[in-house]
């Protein structure tokens, strides 16, 4: 008798030690949690485009048989949207904190070119947000950006893109904002020129052409050991973008040219990591149909 009070007094104490090891809490699954949370993945999103408008989107300089660039640059305007819109639809409006914007650098002379960037800067929080505002996103971007391009095309004034300036004068300040997944998209061909802003301090300038790479002879398969060797680059324009994310769309290099795209890619990389910014996308030109699933899962990725 006594042997079964000892069987049945052990049983009794294993349950209860196994009930005791149930309820404490994990301490591995508490600091994943924590550190999750400090991560900030539901941060809020503050994207902004910069469109180059140079004469790369110039038809008649560019002609395409495939798809012109100009677009191209709006079917990835409207992805973009879309992206922004869906994050939107995602989030409550008690928490909302969203912000969605257009830059240019220098900023269009033309009053209609302003104006049409100006509706498609959006701004949501618990304050500002409805229904019908969230649901013209898109059609705001898709509307908007059509007469834009049109309007460039036609008032036909390319001086360039001074993507230099922009990072050096605007980023910092406009394009991060605190607890927010800061995202910046660029829409170029990754030549960067404008005729006020042609720095250079040894092999690093403010700009990068055609001619630049074709005197420094870095189209060739060694284009990186000549690079590095030689110290080609961009000009560092600005430090501390830490919690900024870019994401540069519509590399197109010159034709005949085998490794000019590369040159071009890494001039960007090799610039981006001297400003601080470690997540970066660098990707060529593409139809706006492949270019929409990339997009989508950037904006999307927390």
């Amino acid at each position: 008798m006594e042997k079964y009070k000892y069987a049945a007094l052990l049983a009794a104490v294993t349950v209860i030690s196994s009930c005791q090891n149930c309820c404490k809490p994990d301490n591995k699954a508490t600091k994943d949690q924590n550190t999750t949370a400090h991560k900030g993945v539901n941060k809020h999103l503050n994207l902004s485009i910069f469109l180059d408008l140079s004469d790369r989107i110039d038809p008649k300089k560019y002609p395409s048989q495939t798809m012109e660039v100009y677009q191209r640059d709006l079917g990835y305007i409207k992805s973009l949207a879309e992206a922004f819109q869906d994050h939107v639809n995602k989030t409550k409006i008690s928490s909302m904190n969203e912000t969605m914007q257009l830059f240019f650098e220098p900023e269009p002379k033309s009053q209609e070119i302003n104006e049409l960037a100006k509706k498609m800067k959006f701004i949501f929080n618990k304050s500002t947000a409805t229904p019908q505002m969230i649901a013209s996103i898109t059609p705001e971007y898709v509307s908007s950006s059509q007469k834009l391009y049109q309007v460039a095309l036609r008032e036909n004034k390319f001086i360039g893109a001074d993507i230099w300036t922009f990072f050096k004068n605007k980023v910092k300040d406009q394009c991060i904002l605190p607890d927010h997944r800061n995202v910046l998209v660029i829409l170029t061909d990754g030549y960067i020129y404008h005729q006020e802003n042609l720095l250079k301090v040894g092999n690093q300038t403010s700009y990068l052409s055609p001619e630049l790479i074709r005197a420094a002879q870095l189209n060739k398969a060694d284009f990186a050991e000549s690079m590095d060797k030689g110290k080609f680059g961009f000009l560092p324009a600005t430090t501390g973008l830490q919690d900024l994310k870019v994401l540069v769309i519509g590399i197109n290099p010159q034709k005949g040219k085998p490794f000019e795209e590369d040159v071009i890619k890494k001039y960007w990389e090799d610039w981006l990591k001297q400003m601080g910014v470690s997540d970066y996308q660098i990707k060529g030109v593409d139809l706006p149909t492949y270019m929409d699933t990339i997009i989508k899962k950037i904006l999307a990725d927390k």
